[in-house]
């Protein structure tokens, strides 16, 4: 991937962390999802005083995305303000791996280090959709 386009995707995932809406947890954090044509979708945690209705940066980029029409993905910047590296939770890498099971996963902590791991290496032997073909039970 070139430079510049990473560089870009972590800008976009910074600027969208600080969007975030985390007064219970204070613990912001920003997605920029890249689509195979180039778009950029971008999300951010959203919580909810009812915790278990919270959304995850991850899920908020990809379901813009997919509410747009999009269905295929190169990678995700997940930007986080910890000195560690904050990979996708469980929820969000079943989510994409439904989408993009060979997606790129950038994590970007405040020190403006990343870190690139595979999906398929976050969630070996994933659930999906081919477990579903309903002509073979």
């Amino acid at each position: 991937m070139a430079k510049h386009r990473l560089n870009h995707l972590l800008q976009r995932a910074q600027e969208a962390q600080k969007r975030a809406y985390a007064p219970y947890s204070d613990f912001p954090v920003g997605a920029a999802l890249e689509t195979t044509s180039g778009t950029v979708y971008t999300g951010c945690n959203i919580e909810i005083s009812s915790y278990s209705l919270t959304l995850c940066a991850e899920r908020v980029a990809l379901f813009k995305a997919v509410s747009e029409g999009e269905r295929t993905f190169t990678r995700i910047v997940v930007s986080a303000a910890t000195e560690a590296f904050c990979p996708p939770c469980g929820a969000c890498r079943q989510a994409l791996a439904d989408f993009a099971p060979d997606l790129e996963v950038v994590m970007l902590n405040n020190k403006g280090e990343t870190r690139i791991s595979k999906l398929a290496e976050l969630l070996p032997e994933a659930f999906g959709p081919e477990f579903l073909d309903r002509e073979n039970p």
